[in-house]
Protein backbone atom coordinates (compact mmCIF):
# COMPACT_ATOMS: atom_id res chain seq x y z
CA UNK A 1 0.00 0.00 0.00
CA UNK A 2 0.97 3.57 -0.61
CA UNK A 3 0.31 5.63 2.51
CA UNK A 4 -0.55 9.32 2.74
CA UNK A 5 1.65 9.92 5.80
CA UNK A 6 5.38 9.19 5.93
CA UNK A 7 5.03 7.94 9.52
CA UNK A 8 2.36 5.34 8.62
CA UNK A 9 3.14 1.77 9.60
CA UNK A 10 1.90 -1.65 8.50
CA UNK A 11 2.87 -4.60 10.67
CA UNK A 12 2.08 -8.22 9.82
CA UNK A 13 3.09 -10.28 12.87
CA UNK A 14 3.52 -13.65 11.14
CA UNK A 15 5.28 -12.15 8.11
CA UNK A 16 2.64 -13.19 5.57
CA UNK A 17 2.55 -11.28 2.27
CA UNK A 18 0.47 -8.11 2.49
CA UNK A 19 -2.18 -9.29 0.00
CA UNK A 20 -2.62 -12.62 1.81
CA UNK A 21 -2.79 -10.97 5.22
CA UNK A 22 -5.52 -8.61 4.06
CA UNK A 23 -7.55 -11.18 2.17
CA UNK A 24 -7.67 -13.64 5.08
CA UNK A 25 -9.13 -10.94 7.38
CA UNK A 26 -12.60 -11.76 8.74
CA UNK A 27 -12.85 -9.27 11.62
CA UNK A 28 -11.58 -5.68 11.41
CA UNK A 29 -11.57 -2.71 13.76
CA UNK A 30 -11.09 0.95 12.84
CA UNK A 31 -10.02 2.74 16.03
CA UNK A 32 -8.94 6.32 16.57
CA UNK A 33 -5.88 5.91 18.84
CA UNK A 34 -3.33 3.28 19.85
CA UNK A 35 -5.00 0.96 22.40
CA UNK A 36 -8.57 1.84 21.28
CA UNK A 37 -8.70 -1.40 19.28
CA UNK A 38 -8.04 -3.56 22.32
CA UNK A 39 -10.61 -1.61 24.34
CA UNK A 40 -13.45 -1.70 21.80
CA UNK A 41 -12.86 -4.83 19.73
CA UNK A 42 -11.54 -7.49 22.11
CA UNK A 43 -14.62 -9.49 21.06
CA UNK A 44 -13.11 -9.75 17.57
CA UNK A 45 -9.58 -10.39 18.79
CA UNK A 46 -10.80 -13.31 20.93
CA UNK A 47 -12.98 -14.68 18.11
CA UNK A 48 -9.90 -15.03 15.92
CA UNK A 49 -7.24 -15.88 18.51
CA UNK A 50 -5.50 -19.20 17.86
CA UNK A 51 -7.46 -19.91 14.69
CA UNK A 52 -6.48 -20.20 11.05
CA UNK A 53 -9.96 -19.73 9.58
CA UNK A 54 -10.56 -16.34 11.22
CA UNK A 55 -8.17 -13.40 11.30
CA UNK A 56 -8.33 -10.01 13.01
CA UNK A 57 -6.97 -6.80 11.50
CA UNK A 58 -6.58 -3.51 13.36
CA UNK A 59 -6.55 -0.01 11.86
CA UNK A 60 -5.28 2.74 14.16
CA UNK A 61 -6.08 6.11 12.63
CA UNK A 62 -4.08 8.71 14.57
CA UNK A 63 -0.57 8.97 15.97
CA UNK A 64 -1.66 9.32 19.62
CA UNK A 65 0.60 12.31 20.21
CA UNK A 66 -1.76 14.11 22.57
CA UNK A 67 -2.02 11.40 25.23
CA UNK A 68 -1.94 12.29 28.93
CA UNK A 69 1.41 11.70 30.61
CA UNK A 70 2.99 11.86 34.04
CA UNK A 71 5.66 10.08 36.04
CA UNK A 72 8.58 8.91 33.92
CA UNK A 73 6.69 10.00 30.80
CA UNK A 74 6.06 13.57 32.03
CA UNK A 75 8.91 15.10 30.03
CA UNK A 76 8.37 13.07 26.88
CA UNK A 77 7.63 15.14 23.77
CA UNK A 78 4.77 14.43 21.39
CA UNK A 79 7.29 12.91 18.97
CA UNK A 80 8.58 10.64 21.73
CA UNK A 81 5.04 9.51 22.50
CA UNK A 82 4.23 8.83 18.85
CA UNK A 83 7.29 6.59 18.54
CA UNK A 84 6.52 4.72 21.78
CA UNK A 85 2.85 4.20 20.95
CA UNK A 86 3.62 2.76 17.52
CA UNK A 87 5.84 0.18 19.24
CA UNK A 88 3.18 -0.62 21.84
CA UNK A 89 0.50 -1.13 19.21
CA UNK A 90 2.82 -3.47 17.33
CA UNK A 91 3.37 -5.47 20.53
CA UNK A 92 -0.39 -5.81 21.00
CA UNK A 93 -0.76 -7.06 17.43
CA UNK A 94 1.92 -9.68 18.06
CA UNK A 95 0.40 -10.82 21.36
CA UNK A 96 -3.12 -10.93 19.90
CA UNK A 97 -1.99 -12.75 16.73
CA UNK A 98 -3.50 -10.12 14.44
CA UNK A 99 -3.39 -10.62 10.70
CA UNK A 100 -2.38 -6.98 10.09
CA UNK A 101 -1.95 -3.84 12.15
CA UNK A 102 -2.22 -0.54 10.30
CA UNK A 103 -1.13 2.71 11.96
CA UNK A 104 -2.04 5.49 9.56
CA UNK A 105 -0.36 8.32 11.47
CA UNK A 106 -2.91 11.11 11.08
CA UNK A 107 -3.35 13.90 13.61
CA UNK A 108 -6.70 14.29 15.35
CA UNK A 109 -7.25 17.51 13.40
CA UNK A 110 -6.74 15.73 10.10
CA UNK A 111 -9.27 12.98 10.78
CA UNK A 112 -11.79 15.50 12.12
CA UNK A 113 -11.82 17.31 8.76
CA UNK A 114 -15.10 16.27 7.12
CA UNK A 115 -15.74 15.38 3.52
CA UNK A 116 -15.04 12.75 0.91
CA UNK A 117 -11.81 14.49 -0.14
CA UNK A 118 -10.11 13.69 3.17
CA UNK A 119 -7.19 11.34 2.33
CA UNK A 120 -7.94 9.38 5.49
CA UNK A 121 -11.20 8.27 3.94
CA UNK A 122 -9.43 7.15 0.75
CA UNK A 123 -6.99 5.01 2.77
CA UNK A 124 -9.82 3.37 4.69
CA UNK A 125 -11.54 2.59 1.39
CA UNK A 126 -8.40 0.89 0.06
CA UNK A 127 -8.03 -1.21 3.22
CA UNK A 128 -11.70 -2.22 3.41
CA UNK A 129 -11.90 -3.10 -0.27
CA UNK A 130 -8.84 -5.33 0.05
CA UNK A 131 -9.80 -6.97 3.35
CA UNK A 132 -13.56 -7.37 2.83
CA UNK A 133 -14.15 -8.29 6.49
CA UNK A 134 -17.31 -10.04 7.64
CA UNK A 135 -17.43 -8.10 10.94
CA UNK A 136 -16.36 -4.49 11.54
CA UNK A 137 -15.95 -2.72 14.88
CA UNK A 138 -16.23 1.09 15.01
CA UNK A 139 -16.54 3.66 17.76
CA UNK A 140 -20.17 4.23 18.70
CA UNK A 141 -21.64 7.47 17.37
CA UNK A 142 -22.62 8.65 20.87
CA UNK A 143 -18.99 8.54 22.07
CA UNK A 144 -17.97 11.78 23.81
CA UNK A 145 -14.49 11.91 22.20
CA UNK A 146 -14.74 13.94 19.01
CA UNK A 147 -11.85 12.17 17.30
CA UNK A 148 -13.56 8.83 17.92
CA UNK A 149 -16.79 10.06 16.37
CA UNK A 150 -15.00 11.57 13.38
CA UNK A 151 -13.15 8.32 12.68
CA UNK A 152 -16.40 6.36 12.93
CA UNK A 153 -18.22 8.74 10.59
CA UNK A 154 -15.50 8.48 7.94
CA UNK A 155 -15.48 4.68 8.24
CA UNK A 156 -19.26 4.54 7.97
CA UNK A 157 -19.20 6.70 4.86
CA UNK A 158 -16.71 4.31 3.26
CA UNK A 159 -18.69 1.20 4.23
CA UNK A 160 -21.93 2.72 2.90
CA UNK A 161 -20.23 3.38 -0.42
CA UNK A 162 -18.94 -0.16 -0.94
CA UNK A 163 -20.71 -2.48 -3.38
CA UNK A 164 -23.36 -4.48 -1.52
CA UNK A 165 -21.59 -7.78 -2.17
CA UNK A 166 -18.46 -6.77 -0.23
CA UNK A 167 -20.04 -4.90 2.67
CA UNK A 168 -19.58 -6.54 6.10
CA UNK A 169 -22.38 -8.68 7.49
CA UNK A 170 -22.20 -6.94 10.87
CA UNK A 171 -21.01 -3.50 11.99
CA UNK A 172 -20.79 -2.71 15.70
CA UNK A 173 -20.50 0.71 17.36
CA UNK A 174 -18.50 -0.03 20.51
CA UNK A 175 -17.88 1.46 23.94
CA UNK A 176 -14.77 3.51 24.74
CA UNK A 177 -15.29 7.08 25.99
CA UNK A 178 -18.99 6.64 26.65
CA UNK A 179 -20.57 3.41 27.76
CA UNK A 180 -23.85 2.14 26.35
CA UNK A 181 -25.62 1.10 29.53
CA UNK A 182 -28.35 3.62 28.65
CA UNK A 183 -29.41 1.66 25.56
CA UNK A 184 -32.67 -0.22 25.93
CA UNK A 185 -31.94 -3.90 26.53
CA UNK A 186 -33.60 -4.95 23.28
CA UNK A 187 -31.19 -2.72 21.35
CA UNK A 188 -27.98 -3.67 23.15
CA UNK A 189 -25.61 -5.77 21.11
CA UNK A 190 -24.21 -7.98 23.87
CA UNK A 191 -20.64 -8.95 23.00
CA UNK A 192 -19.14 -11.57 25.29
CA UNK A 193 -15.54 -10.76 26.15
CA UNK A 194 -15.14 -13.55 28.69
CA UNK A 195 -12.70 -15.62 26.66
CA UNK A 196 -8.97 -15.75 27.45
CA UNK A 197 -8.83 -13.39 30.46
CA UNK A 198 -5.05 -13.84 30.49
CA UNK A 199 -5.01 -12.39 26.98
CA UNK A 200 -6.81 -9.27 28.25
CA UNK A 201 -4.02 -8.68 30.73
CA UNK A 202 -1.30 -9.22 28.16
CA UNK A 203 -2.88 -6.90 25.60
CA UNK A 204 -3.59 -4.04 27.98
CA UNK A 205 -0.28 -4.50 29.72
CA UNK A 206 1.81 -3.59 26.67
CA UNK A 207 0.50 -0.01 26.72
CA UNK A 208 2.88 1.18 29.42
CA UNK A 209 2.84 4.75 28.09
CA UNK A 210 -0.79 4.94 29.21
CA UNK A 211 -0.76 2.79 32.35
CA UNK A 212 2.57 4.09 33.62
CA UNK A 213 1.59 7.65 32.79
CA UNK A 214 -1.42 7.58 35.08
CA UNK A 215 -4.30 6.03 33.12
CA UNK A 216 -5.10 2.60 34.59
CA UNK A 217 -6.98 1.25 31.60
CA UNK A 218 -5.70 -2.22 32.47
CA UNK A 219 -7.95 -2.13 35.56
CA UNK A 220 -10.80 0.04 34.32
CA UNK A 221 -11.65 -1.80 31.11
CA UNK A 222 -11.92 -5.37 32.47
CA UNK A 223 -13.70 -3.93 35.51
CA UNK A 224 -16.26 -2.24 33.28
CA UNK A 225 -16.80 -5.46 31.33
CA UNK A 226 -17.36 -7.41 34.56
CA UNK A 227 -19.76 -4.72 35.77
CA UNK A 228 -21.78 -5.08 32.56
CA UNK A 229 -21.94 -8.85 32.99
CA UNK A 230 -23.26 -8.65 36.56
CA UNK A 231 -25.73 -5.82 35.95
CA UNK A 232 -26.99 -6.83 32.51
CA UNK A 233 -30.03 -8.74 33.83
CA UNK A 234 -31.43 -8.08 37.29
CA UNK A 235 -33.47 -11.28 37.66
CA UNK A 236 -31.14 -13.95 36.32
CA UNK A 237 -27.69 -15.27 37.13
CA UNK A 238 -24.71 -14.17 35.07
CA UNK A 239 -24.17 -16.11 31.86
CA UNK A 240 -20.88 -14.35 31.07
CA UNK A 241 -18.08 -13.09 33.27
CA UNK A 242 -17.44 -10.08 31.01
CA UNK A 243 -19.61 -8.21 28.50
CA UNK A 244 -19.13 -5.24 26.21
CA UNK A 245 -22.15 -3.43 24.78
CA UNK A 246 -22.40 -2.12 21.23
CA UNK A 247 -24.92 -0.36 19.01
CA UNK A 248 -25.84 -2.18 15.83
CA UNK A 249 -24.65 0.06 12.99
CA UNK A 250 -25.37 -2.55 10.31
CA UNK A 251 -28.64 -0.88 9.20
CA UNK A 252 -26.72 2.32 8.41
CA UNK A 253 -24.43 0.34 6.11
CA UNK A 254 -27.18 -1.71 4.48
CA UNK A 255 -29.33 1.36 3.82
CA UNK A 256 -27.20 4.42 2.96
CA UNK A 257 -30.34 6.58 2.88
CA UNK A 258 -30.61 6.39 6.69
CA UNK A 259 -29.35 9.47 8.55
CA UNK A 260 -26.67 8.50 11.14
CA UNK A 261 -27.64 11.45 13.35
CA UNK A 262 -31.34 10.57 13.47
CA UNK A 263 -30.53 6.87 13.81
CA UNK A 264 -28.39 7.49 16.90
CA UNK A 265 -30.61 10.10 18.52
CA UNK A 266 -33.61 7.77 18.22
CA UNK A 267 -31.99 5.53 20.84
CA UNK A 268 -31.32 8.51 23.10
CA UNK A 269 -34.94 9.63 22.76
CA UNK A 270 -36.07 6.12 23.69
CA UNK A 271 -33.94 6.31 26.85
CA UNK A 272 -35.47 9.67 27.74
CA UNK A 273 -38.99 8.32 27.20
CA UNK A 274 -38.27 5.24 29.31
CA UNK A 275 -37.04 7.33 32.27
CA UNK A 276 -39.90 9.82 31.96
CA UNK A 277 -42.57 7.12 31.81
CA UNK A 278 -41.17 5.18 34.77
CA UNK A 279 -40.89 8.29 36.94
CA UNK A 280 -44.39 9.38 36.00
CA UNK A 281 -45.84 5.94 36.72
CA UNK A 282 -44.16 5.66 40.12
CA UNK A 283 -44.68 9.23 41.29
Amino acid sequence: MQFHNANADLYIPDGAPEKEALERTTHLCVGAHPDDIETMAYHGVAACFGRTDRWFTGVTSTDGAGSARSGRFAKYTDDDMKRIRVGEQRKAALVGEYSCQFQLGYTSGQVKAPGAANPFRAELKTILEAARPEVVYLHNLADKHETHVAVAMHALAVLRGLPAEIRPKKVYGCEVWRDLDWLADEHKQVLSVSAYPWLWAALFGVFDSQIGAGKRYDLAIPGHWRFNASYHASHSVDEDTAIEYAIDLTPLVEDPSLDPVKYTCRFIKQFYDDVEQRLTRLS
